[in-house]
């Protein structure tokens, strides 16, 4: 499995295209780790969500189409369709070419939209980064196990801090009485 290194770095030099750039990395990232997929009620709109895999775990809830959010949720679940679905025959393309998904990189938020990058290593181990949608992104990554992250100043702006686990309450809450317990003494009472 590829590296996690938040600091990536290359010399590259492919410019095809407005969605490919020579990969030069210096931006801080954050490991990322995929909850899953869901359905928002009542808007009945699919939703991604993410957390920061280490730190503060940080959410950050994306809104995805329902064909992206179909594909990541075979993914997950293993369903393997009688032919490639898109995301598949990329997968098989990327390998036939001897690239490798190395990681993905949820990089910004313009206008309500999300950006990501993906991370491609070449058999003659350069690094191309190519533009993409989250959602692309994500269903790709989940097909190679490849790493998912964020870009810190990204998370710094959008991610939003979980709600405390009720277990979490409810032990506090108990450890709180057993140091009152291991203190009291029968004289308090009297």
């Amino acid at each position: 499995m590829p590296s996690c290194d938040p600091r990536c770095a290359s010399t590259s030099t492919s410019e095809r295209g407005p969605a490919r750039r020579p990969a030069r990395y210096d931006r801080i990232v954050v490991p990322l780790e995929l909850v899953g997929v869901r359905v928002e009620v009542p808007a009945n709109t699919p939703m991604l969500l993410l957390r920061e895999a280490i730190g503060r775990h940080r959410l950050m809830p994306i809104y995805i189409g329902t064909p992206e959010a179909t594909a990541i949720h075979y993914a997950l679940e293993g369903v393997v369709a009688p032919r490639p679905l898109t995301h598949d025959l990329f997968m098989q393309t990327l390998s036939e070419l001897g690239v490798t998904l190395e990681q993905v990189v949820v990089t910004e938020m313009r206008d309500h939209t999300y950006f990501a990058e993906l991370h491609l290593r070449r058999a003659d181990s350069s690094l191309t980064v190519m533009s993409s949608r989250t959602s692309d992104a994500i269903a790709l990554a989940v097909r190679c196990d490849a790493p998912m992250m964020a870009t810190e100043e990204l998370l710094d702006l959008v991610g939003q801090d979980p709600a405390p686990e009720p277990e979490e309450a409810a032990a506090e809450i108990i450890d709180e009485f057993r140091d009152f317990i291991d203190q009291v003494n029968p004289e308090d009472f009297k």
